[in-house]
């Protein structure tokens, strides 16, 4: 049976590798250094069912922080590659998928140097375009960019992450999305944003490559 996609189109932390465990341990230290209000471990776990602006507004974070907040964990992870790693199954899915000739790629507000660290050299090898360092909310733009040097369009296209706002920018590009529920954001609230796909697990991604319906997955 034909591929439904010819690109498959991956974000990288919560979605290809368990940042969230490292995050948690770096979370009090950027509290501090930038000046925010002090989050419990209660609370932080609380935040996986907002979404991206509710977040924002349960923290008071003022926008203009973002990108100041976002280099500072960048430049965090690249310095602590060998605290991250792949969730399991994603080498048999990488596998799985380059097999059935789908093209690969990660689109990322983490750096390429910590993403590729992280991965390996042959299975960043699998991949054909790394977008990285992108600003938290600007994925859209990129994932047309991406499609176009990929050559196929955005309704060829599967785009995977594990939050709300990979959903939203998949859907700014006309792509399917793909939520998965291991990463940040919980099932119940990437379910109620009415993505394309919901998965549980990475096989599943594979399971729907080629079927014909267009419904949410969680099966």
């Amino acid at each position: 049976m034909p591929n439904r996609y010819d690109l498959v189109i991956f974000d990288f932390d919560g979605t290809l590798a368990d940042s969230l465990t490292w995050f948690r341990g770096e979370l009090p230290d950027l509290v501090d250094k930038h000046g925010l209000a002090p989050i419990c471990a209660d609370r932080a776990e609380s935040l996986r069912g907002l979404t991206p602006k509710a977040i924002m507004d349960a923290l008071s974070i003022p926008t203009w922080k973002i990108p100041f907040i976002a280099a500072d964990v960048r430049a965090r992870a690249a310095e602590n590659v060998d605290k991250i790693h792949l969730f399991d199954g994603i080498r048999d899915l990488v596998a799985d998928l380059v097999e059935r000739g789908i093209e690969l790629a990660v689109v990322s507000s983490n750096g390429e140097t910590a993403v590729r660290a992280v991965m390996g050299e042959q299975l960043a090898g699998q991949f054909s375009q790394f977008a990285c360092g992108a600003a938290l909310f600007g994925k859209a733009s990129i994932f047309r960019k991406v499609i176009s040097r990929a050559g196929t369009t955005p309704a060829r296209t599967l785009c995977v992450g594990d939050e709300v706002r990979d959903i939203d920018a998949a859907r700014d590009a006309g792509c399917a999305s793909g939520a998965v529920d291991w990463g940040f954001a919980t099932a119940e609230i990437l379910a109620a944003q009415s993505p394309t796909h919901l998965f549980g697990r990475p096989s599943e991604i594979v399971a729907h490559l080629s079927h014909n319906d267009t419904c949410q997955a969680n099966a």
